[in-house]
């Protein structure tokens, strides 16, 4: 997930509906359930919702580099 400064921060999820991995985008940070954190977005390609869960860790560095 580390890029350069220059680049925006992308997150990779795996669409259900295309059945690839593909770019997120419009990605918002919420929390699942049992308090875990997990980023929200839709596929750059078919526009299906698509949840990408994250370690704790992960969500730090997301809403650092965002």
């Amino acid at each position: 997930m580390k890029q350069d400064d220059s680049q925006p921060v992308t997150l990779i999820g795996h669409c259900m509906k295309c059945k690839q991995k593909r770019e997120m985008k419009n990605v918002d940070m919420v929390e699942i359930k049992p308090g875990r954190p997990a980023a929200k977005g839709k596929c750059s390609v078919c526009d299906t919702g698509m949840y990408k869960i994250m370690s704790k860790e992960q969500a730090e560095e997301y809403k650092k580099a965002a």
